[in-house]
């Protein structure tokens, strides 16, 4: 036979290798478990989870502010569709996202548990017996006595003090410490699962809504009156809303006004009445950034703030088509406002405007601006658009755009396109008599956010056990030392050695205390015995 028919008879491969069986269904599943519960697999799991939440910062969302979501699709036709699919405007509840998530639960669980045992196992195992050549190890002292009476006793008095666990043998003494290190490791990877934990927890039963709200104008908390709702997935309905209420008395802002910073807002204050159930009593509140009304385990916060002009539009037959405050929202620091006014009901032709609400205006080569967030020169910069009257459709329009689809621009005297700047109190008479429009003044307005969040602290008593566990895991130093004694040539020998079980630690100058504190005054130093002597 050949050499090659030799290992085929074998049961090897021709090359040498042994032909090993399949692993079938239950190998492959016990090999994929394996690798999912594998400390590198979650470690990759851990990386690609914040990875993920990078979008999630960078790309406006929809549930926080789906405004901006719409402006980017408009902006980008090709690239906004693309991220659409990707899930990118709503990351957090994306499937990817999801799936990742679940992923490194699991492989949590699946690094803890085991690890779990074998800890318990170690903590309820014995210090091991002295190694038969102590003086191989790093830490290694030895000293003579003149009698080894009671002497390993006061070694057990003395490593007890240094909190050693103690355990005795034949002629020796051997002590551990630092279990906490791996109690640790343990503690921090639980951790993370507590925290996994507390952000789903959060995601399934809590909400986050936003919604704009003029000053002097009220809010309750329902469904219909916020701009943007964003439902935990396990989130039943209204019935899970406390049923509070609110109103917006006052606002005020204070800016730099001078310096590198000038123009930035330095403090902002809403001044708010609120009622925690409808017949509840009416109660007062400052709310600040930061600094978050409590109700019913909701907290209510303070986002943003911007101007809302009050206006009236009359129509040609001069009836009042609108009147009161618009919000405009903010396009710069400088508080450069954009915002549009609607007047359907308008006739014999429906009007609309848009433009800049400008609260410190000047213009100059730039164009109309504002040089200043605060309202020092306050002006309303404005063109004004008109069309035929259209039957009510049912669908949400944005109060924010206007659809000139529909609509024609005003021209003015001089053929071009219609624009007038006005300042509180100001009126313009619309071409063709289709009505006019006064600028009647303006108000502020304010952003809040209403959130529950149900699994906060659990998440961040998850964060707290990591650091926790992290503090363990770096500051605890996991040491075993050996006290023997043995007789070598008619002399009693003591020998003190340690192991430090940590990466690169060392043992310092505690085993140096130690047997300084065991070795008599009158001791001798031996020779360093051979390695290879047996004892």
């Amino acid at each position: 036979m050949t050499e090659v028919e030799d290992r085929i008879a074998a049961g090897s491969s021709p090359d040498g290798r042994p032909d090993l069986p399949a692993l079938g269904v239950k190998g492959w599943l016990r090999w994929t478990w394996r690798q999912l519960t594998s400390m590198k697999t979650a470690l990759v799991l851990l990386f690609l989870l914040a990875l993920g939440a990078v979008p999630g910062s960078l790309i406006p969302q929809t549930g926080i502010d789906p405004i901006k979501v719409a402006d980017y699709l408009e902006l980008h036709p090709k690239l906004g569709p693309f991220y659409d699919k990707l899930g990118l405007f709503d990351v957090y509840k994306s499937a990817w996202f999801s799936a990742i998530y679940l992923l490194l639960f699991i492989s949590l669980i699946g690094c803890v548990v085991p690890r779990l045992n074998v800890y318990l196992r170690g903590v309820r195992a014995r210090p091991p017996k002295p190694p038969r050549n102590l003086n191989r190890l790093a830490g290694y002292e030895s000293f003579t006595v003149d009698s080894a009476d009671g002497f390993l006793d006061a070694a057990t008095r003395e490593l007890r003090k240094r909190r050693f666990r103690i355990e005795s043998y034949d002629g020796a003494v051997a002590a551990e410490r630092g279990y906490l290190r791996e109690a640790g490791n343990l503690l921090f990877h639980f951790s993370l699962i507590v925290a996994l934990i507390g952000v789903a927890w959060g995601s399934l039963f809590g909400y986050r809504g936003t919604v704009l709200v003029v000053v002097g104008n009220s809010f309750a908390n329902s469904l219909a009156q916020y701009d943007d709702f964003s439902p935990g997935r396990s989130f039943n309905s209204e019935d899970d809303l406390p049923p509070f209420s609110l109103k917006v008395n006052d606002f005020s802002v204070k800016f730099q006004q001078d310096g590198p910073q000038k123009g930035a807002a330095r403090e902002f204050n809403a001044g708010l009445t609120y009622q925690e159930t409808p017949d509840g009593p009416e109660k007062s509140y400052d709310l600040r950034v930061n600094h978050p009304l409590k109700l019913d385990g909701s907290s209510v916060y303070l986002l943003g703030h911007g101007y809302a002009p009050k206006v009236t539009v009359k129509d040609g037959t001069g009836q009042v088509a609108f009147s009161g405050p618009a919000p405009f929202l903010p396009q710069d620091g400088n508080f450069s406002s954009f915002g549009v006014i609607k007047a359907p009901d308008a006739r014999p032709v429906t009007l609309g405007f848009e433009g800049f609400f400008l609260p410190t205006a000047v213009i100059d080569d730039l164009g109309p601006r504002s040089i200043f967030p605060d309202d020092l020169n306050p002006a309303l910069v404005m063109t004004a658009f008109y069309g035929r009257p259209q039957a009510e459709t049912g669908k949400p329009e944005s109060v924010y755009q206007l659809d000139k689809s529909k609509l024609t621009q005003f021209e003015g005297d001089k053929g071009d396109k219609l624009r007038f700047q006005l300042a509180p109190g100001d009126s313009i008479t619309l071409p063709n008599k289709a009505g006019s429009i006064t600028f009647d003044g303006y108000t502020r307005w304010v952003k809040l956010q209403v959130s529950h969040t149900p699994g906060l602290y659990v998440a961040l008593g998850g964060l707290a056990l990591a650091i926790l566990g992290l503090m363990g895991s770096l500051f605890v130093h996991p040491r075993r030392t050996w006290v023997r004694i043995r007789t070598v040539d008619g002399r009693t020998v003591v020998e003190v050695a340690g192991l430090d079980r940590g990466p690169e630690r060392g043992l310092g100058d505690e085993l140096q205390a130690i047997t300084n504190a065991l070795k008599p005054a009158n001791a001798l130093k031996p020779d360093r015995p051979d390695p290879q002597e047996k004892t």
